[in-house]
């Protein structure tokens, strides 16, 4: 009895615990995170580096890509992946496209595509590239595919349409996106 007693007590003091921190961690709710970045990293023998902002605006996701390191005058593809984990040195820990409603892939002229199929970044001949695009099929933190703790990744080829994942080629920068610090 003393044995069901402490283990009851045990139960209920962590579920406070876990309860209060999770209330915490949720003090903005997602309908509030309008801002998203990810600070990208080179891959193993790569030089690719810069960050992409996102802002949730009404039903629509801009996503602002800031990008150095790529290969002069060539586009790449960019895409968000599934998983948030950058750890492996060729990047493959964040895994395929980020596909959750199991579309085909597609490039962004597209309506039959991964969420996560943003097209083409193209590369000046300092190897550095600004690109910009708005997409209905993504939310920052609603309901709509949110893509919070995803990876950003820039591929060494361009993304041709193809299937299953345009012949992209190999990953040569990755990034988690998470929430911009608000501003004060």
């Amino acid at each position: 009895m003393k044995r069901s007693n402490a283990l009851l007590t045990l139960t209920v003091v962590c579920s406070f615990c876990f309860g209060a921190a999770f209330s915490m961690a949720a003090a903005e709710s997602p309908a509030a995170i309008k801002q998203a970045i990810a600070v990208l990293h080179p891959a193993a023998g790569s030089k690719c580096k810069g960050e992409v902002r996102f802002s949730q605006e009404g039903d629509s996701v801009k996503v602002v890509a800031k990008l150095e390191g790529l290969t002069s005058g060539q586009k790449h593809a960019f895409h968000i992946h599934q998983n948030g984990d950058c750890s492996a040195p060729d990047a493959m820990s964040a895994g395929g496209h980020y596909n959750p409603e199991g579309k085909p892939h597609g490039l962004p002229d597209s309506d039959m595509r991964h969420a996560g199929d943003l097209g083409n970044v193209q590369a000046d001949a300092d190897g550095k590239a600004l690109y910009e695009i708005t997409v209905k099929n993504i939310s920052i933190a609603g309901v709509n595919n949110p893509i919070i703790g995803r990876g950003v990744i820039v591929h060494a080829k361009p993304d041709d349409g193809s299937q299953p994942v345009g012949n992209a080629g190999g990953r040569i920068a990755c990034g988690v996106i998470g929430v911009v610090t608000p501003a004060k």
